[in-house]
């Protein structure tokens, strides 16, 4: 049926054609536009990421002024920037990584607040002294001269930042702290030779290797331990839960205040251990006294079985990866702009100085990149950490949480330079281990499997053995390779200023 004053066309109508032409045109344009999006959407987040870093050497300039050295310090900001992004893409994913692994929390929420938290503690707690690159693995009397002292930190940020781009690219968490030293030494050695280096601590940085990991792991599997003792495999769980899961959160409590009074918040006060201690006892006691009610009434109407245990962890599971972030700000900021600060240093004084103060716009350049560096490249390393090397729930991903803050507190205590990222990496190794050594012991004592959880009855390997070799080879040469890597920098700067 065709409507009055309709025109029929026939296929040899050439408005038919130019019709179909038309549709054929708009069709490729149509599959042109979505080409050109899929293909320029990897390239947001590096356009966003080069912008930041023209941004900060932007910045350089105008507070240097233009004076003499100027172009040193916009280099170095660059540099200093990039660093701050990979930190933030691989470092902070050891925090936020567990909660997101448990589903405490989405990608998207973790994100925000390990960006709030991360440049909060960056920010308000951060600045210590550049003792690592000013003193410590490098004597500053073997580099005094300005310019090869200002060349050897360039250098060495540079090669820190290149590593821990190339491990977020392979998705291995390294250690930015080991990066650095391992940056200043090879620039080091390249500018002084082997005296030059403190191989005493040289050597305890490379014992932390093994101690880290190992005694991360140790913890978090007692933890677990405990909480399979004491909550999941009592006949009621409910009941046992209102029982210990106050004092779990007390404890909780009271070991973070402790890890925030002696590392998270040293740049404000001081605490020695004793006092840092008795800090985190006046807020363990009180927490697990009022937590008490507050957990009694979440359990109430809970059905006794695994599944409903896990909400009680989720909230303090959040609250922790928060102070983490937090601590991990004021701390490891340093580690991103403490060469940029030796270098504004050694630029405007003429020496590197054995007290090297973070200037507070080059706290921001830092304390800004890492949130930056999070928000577009940490998606990648947080799935990783939370759910690629083991099965975290809330419990798991609490007991790791935990043991990250207890090691450092053990740790400082003894005196050991120990890194977060490998205690919070063996914390996941050691609880995903615990459940598989847990399982063989049932299998090998014939009891009843009705006592796991259902999702560990047919699990045998739980954790991943080709993401663990990965880290773990990236662990190892961390220190050689950005050594190395930084003597070839250094190497080929000096020639091209022309010191050489």
């Amino acid at each position: 049926m065709t409507l009055p004053g309709a025109r029929m066309t026939s296929p040899a109508d050439p408005n038919a054609k130019a019709i179909k032409t038309l549709d054929k045109d708009l069709g490729r344009i149509g599959l042109l536009e979505q080409a050109t999006l899929f293909t320029s959407r990897p390239l947001v987040a590096p356009g966003i990421a080069l912008v930041f870093i023209v941004i900060a050497g932007l910045a350089a300039v105008t507070i240097m002024g233009g004076g003499a050295g100027t172009w040193v310090v916009v280099l170095a900001a660059a540099i200093g920037a990039y660093m701050a992004l990979n930190i933030g893409a691989n470092d902070v994913a050891n925090n936020m990584g567990p909660a997101v692994g448990a589903r405490a929390v989405t990608l998207g929420g973790a994100l925000v607040i390990a960006a709030l938290c991360e440049t909060a503690g960056a920010l308000l707690a951060g600045g210590d002294v550049v003792s690592t690159v000013s003193r410590g693995i490098v004597a500053p009397e073997s580099v005094a001269a300005p310019e090869i002292f200002v060349w050897a930190m360039m250098a060495a940020l540079l090669a820190g930042a290149l590593w821990i781009h190339l491990a977020t690219a392979m998705g291995a968490p390294v250690s930015t702290t080991h990066s650095i030293v391992g940056g200043v030494m090879g620039a080091g050695i390249a500018a002084a030779g082997f005296g030059a280096v403190n191989w005493p601590v040289m050597g305890t940085i490379a014992a932390s290797w093994v101690i880290s990991p190992v005694m991360g792991g140790v913890i978090a599997a007692l933890f677990l331990a405990l909480l399979n003792n004491r909550i999941l495999y009592r006949k009621d769980k409910i009941a046992a839960a209102r029982t210990w899961v106050p004092i779990l959160i007390g404890v909780m409590g009271g070991v973070f205040a402790t890890y925030m009074a002696l590392k998270g918040l040293k740049a404000l006060v001081h605490l020695s251990l004793g006092e840092s201690l008795l800090v985190g006892l006046a807020v363990a006691v009180p927490l697990a006294l009022v937590m008490r009610p507050v957990i009694a009434r979440q359990s109430r109407g809970l059905e006794n079985r695994t599944k409903s245990l896990k909400g009680l962890f989720a909230i303090p599971l959040v609250l922790s990866a928060a102070l983490l972030s937090f601590a991990h700000g004021a701390n490891d900021v340093a580690n991103a702009v403490g060469p940029l600060a030796a270098i504004v240093h050694a630029v405007s004084d003429g020496a590197s100085g054995d007290r090297v103060q973070i200037p507070y716009w080059v706290m921001i350049v830092g304390a800004v990149g890492l949130s930056v560096g999070l928000m577009l490249f940490g998606p990648k390393l947080i799935n990783i950490v939370g759910s690629e090397i083991t099965r975290l729930n809330a419990m798991r991903a609490w007991c790791v949480a935990l043991s990250a803050a207890v090691v450092v507190i053990i740790a400082s205590w003894l005196g050991l330079p120990v890194s977060s990222t490998h205690i919070a990496i063996g914390g996941i190794f050691g609880v995903g281990f615990y459940r598989e050594w847990y399982h063989e012991k049932i299998l090998k004592e014939n009891r009843d499997l009705s006592t796991l959880p259902v999702e560990e009855r047919t699990r045998r390997k739980v954790v991943r053995r080709s993401h663990m070799l990965t880290i773990l080879a990236a662990w190892v040469i961390t220190v050689p390779a950005t050594a190395a890597l930084s003597a070839g920098l250094f190497w080929a700067a000096t020639l091209l200023a022309g010191l050489r």
